[in-house]
């Protein structure tokens, strides 16, 4: 038994890493697009430093990123050429309300995605829509404190509303949050949080998670109410975590680190907080304010499927010790000698991808989907702007062999597979253009230089083989 007849290949980005075009169409400023390059993201994204105007001296990436905006007819007719039955991609809600709190949608933004959905339609592509992809109108930071404030659960709610009624019958699948528990490790891109002196971070981190829970609840709501045909998704920055060693207090501090991703889930699938996230609140004294009918609302409306994104697999000890060899990626994590790594010391683990579908699908029972996999890597052209980039198509093979064994051999129910950044755009960890994921080279560097034209590399030829044959041809 193969992947089903109707398995959803395809690829995936978001609005603020590819579109650019940030005050084109009407547009409001989004938090994304004030994370600068250099040694001082990383303090941004994570509220320690406030920025919520450009400054001098600093390259924001997001400003152009790869143009999208202007070039999306040329970006989905190569998608159709690969064959892609999906496309991932995101809506920027400052497009659609510029400030977060508009009483009115801007039309020129809303009628910006309709022509993206009626051109994918036109290519029989599927679209698979974030409602928030990172992205907070900066409005909503400057005036309410981004999602630490309940009011944001309306203004999303409204917005969501807004979009479902709009595209009815031009999209289906939904994802309410993107990688919703990045929350707890960068509050200002996951929820627009920017921390003053003497803040409790952790209780307005859970604070933050609570409206959002609550927001893509009343979302899956909505959706439902809107047309009984929509599926609405969660989405999970995925990827097990190993015990460094067989010490009984390392496997305990790989539970402890995979439920801190999974009670976003746990709440979004079954409609409850676990017992062990209410737990973990009274024993380290967090106040979180949850009203009345908080918890109907939770259980009225789980999401019908469940989406994660997987690069890697991260190893973890409950001994501070252990992590002076330390890798990867947002996630502490110790160097696994037993797996390589990218040029970003993210660990490649295939076997990792089919060993966290089998987790998940054995704690929701729900379908799941496979939205962000790739290798981020410095692909060099000739001199014609052709890559050889072997090595990704290498990476993408082998976890495509991984998701279809959990689907043939562990009877796992999945969806779709789309890969991260079908085309090159700029990377959300670091701001880089050289951290490349495409299938599609878009010729533009790290200080935003370049003609943007798109050439094909040579896994564009192999990704359309493997969607041809529906994964049989690797």
């Amino acid at each position: 038994m193969g992947l089903s007849k109707d398995f959803l290949w395809g690829g995936a980005t978001a609005a603020n890493q590819a579109e650019g075009g940030v005050l084109e169409g009407g547009r409001g400023l989004s938090n994304v697009d004030l994370l600068p390059t250099g040694p001082d993201r990383k303090k941004v994204a994570a509220g320690d430093l406030e920025m919520l105007e450009w400054k001098e001296g600093y390259y924001y990436p997001a400003k152009e990123a790869i143009d999208m905006y202007n070039r999306y007819m040329e970006d989905i007719q190569l998608f159709a050429e690969m064959g892609f039955k999906v496309y991932r991609m995101s809506l920027s809600w400052s497009r659609i309300f510029p400030n977060g709190d508009d009483l009115e949608p801007n039309e020129e933004g809303l009628a910006f995605y309709e022509s993206i959905f009626h051109e994918l339609k036109k290519h029989n592509i599927e679209p698979l829509v974030t409602i928030a992809h990172f992205d907070v109108p900066v409005h909503l930071i400057k005036e309410y404190g981004g999602w630490k404030n309940r009011k944001l659960v309306d203004f999303y709610s409204r917005y969501a509303e807004t979009i479902l009624n709009r595209y009815k019958g031009l999209v289906k699948y939904w994802l309410t949050i993107n990688e919703i528990n990045i929350l707890l490790h960068q509050p200002f891109v996951g929820g627009g949080i920017v921390f003053q002196d003497g803040d409790n971070k952790l209780e307005i981190k859970y604070q933050a998670a609570h409206h959002q829970l609550l927001a893509s609840a009343l979302a899956t709501k909505i959706a439902h109410e809107v047309d009984p045909n929509n599926m609405v998704g969660c989405m999970l920055a995925g990827g097990s975590h190993y015990p460094y060693t067989c010490r009984p207090e390392d496997y305990q501090e790989a539970i402890n680190r995979d439920r801190e991703g999974y009670f976003f889930i746990d709440v979004q699938a079954r409609g409850k907080y676990p017992s062990y996230a209410l737990k973990k609140f009274e024993r380290e004294g967090l106040n979180i304010q949850m009203e009345e009918g908080d918890k109907d609302i939770l259980a009225a409306s789980p999401v019908d499927f469940v989406t994660f994104s997987y690069y890697c697999s991260r190893t973890v000890s409950a001994h501070p010790e252990d992590y002076a060899h330390a890798t990867g990626n947002l996630f502490p994590s110790i160097k696994n000698e037993h797996l390589p790594s990218t040029e970003w010391g993210w660990q490649i683990d295939p076997l990792g991808l089919r060993n966290s579908l089998n987790q998940m699908y054995d704690r929701y029972q729900k379908p799941l989907f496979i939205v962000e996999n790739g290798l981020g890597a410095i692909d060099t052209p000739d001199s014609n702007g052709y890559v050889e980039d072997d090595y990704r198509i290498d990476y993408l093979k082998k976890h495509i062999q991984a998701f279809k064994d959990a689907v043939e051999i562990d009877g796992v129910e999945l969806l779709g597979y789309t890969t991260w950044g079908c085309i090159d755009l700029v990377a959300a960890s670091t701001g880089q253009m050289s951290k490349r994921y495409g299938f599609v080279y878009v010729d533009r560097d790290d200080e935003g230089n370049g003609t943007l034209n798109r050439t094909k590399k040579k896994s564009f030829d192999w990704y359309k083989k493997v969607i041809a044959s529906n994964g049989e041809v690797l």
